[in-house]
């Protein structure tokens, strides 16, 4: 049932409650946290910063209304539905979900998964067992997974952490990019997604926080630490692809069929 509490009574209404949104804390969802605090929207939310996995969590478990989460995570929810025409996205190579490894993937005998990642890892087996033809052993909860046991043992990392990395492994795979020349499609990471029905004024006024803080992404940067190592600019405004198109959709509930197969 959905909480009422925190729905208004009318279109017009006073929130009774803030409606409670998680959103990732990865660099990629600054330009939305820019938005979100940069207009009135911010009085009327109850904002919390998490890893992906715990966003998602977040969302199944009812704590919040609103997750901006990985999208296998919606196939764990009884009742969704996408509330933003923006997303985590990317049409080929995103430059910050990876497979790391000192092989060819097609020698790999192990892969050692992101503890902070549900769709990724996902990907990664959807990747490994569609695109690639193998089937390596996979490990959930290596106790320093980021880190090659042997030649043959690969591992999936996302977000900040791979800010840099590229050039310390001799074998990288972008799976956005490898998932693309799969399917011919793009990619969506995580989306703008609801466990109960929300108000369309508010999804409409929360749409047009983060549409701003996709055009102010100048003056974020203006308050962001510049990297040696990455293209922070460029990862920005060119990798991550944050248009929520039929495409992206269709890659999403592609993806989710490619799930439920595995």
């Amino acid at each position: 049932m959905p909480n009422i509490s925190n729905i208004p009574k009318n279109r017009n209404s006073e929130f009774v409650n803030k409606i409670r949104i998680s959103a990732v804390s990865y660099t990629n969802t600054k330009p939305f946290l820019y938005g979100i605090q940069h207009t009135d929207i911010i009085n009327k939310i109850d904002l919390s910063l998490d890893i992906p996995s715990d966003c998602a969590q977040k969302l199944i478990d009812d704590v919040v209304d609103i997750g901006l989460i990985p999208v296998a995570a919606a196939l764990s929810l009884p009742q969704w539905e996408i509330v933003s025409d923006y997303c985590i996205g990317a049409v080929g190579a995103v430059n910050s979900v990876f497979i790391f490894s000192n092989s060819d993937i097609r020698d790999v005998t192990t892969i050692q998964l992101d503890p902070q990642s549900r769709s990724s890892n996902n990907l990664a087996r959807v990747l490994l067992k569609n695109h690639w033809l193998v089937n390596p052993k996979q490990v959930s909860n290596a106790p320093d997974y980021a880190q090659s046991a042997d030649e043959q043992t690969a591992f999936v990392q996302i977000g900040d952490r791979t800010f840099g990395k590229k050039q310390q492994y001799k074998y990288v795979y972008d799976l956005a990019e490898e998932w693309q020349k799969m399917t011919g499609l793009p990619f969506t990471f995580a989306a703008w997604i609801a466990n109960k029905p929300i108000p369309q004024d508010f999804m409409d006024e929360f749409n047009e926080s983060l549409k701003y803080g996709l055009d102010h992404r100048e003056d974020l940067f203006k308050e962001l630490p510049m990297r040696d190592d990455f293209d922070l600019i460029d990862y920005l405004m060119v990798k991550i692809d944050y248009d929520l198109t039929a495409d992206k959709k269709k890659a999403l509930y592609l993806f989710h069929e490619y799930i439920k197969a595995l």
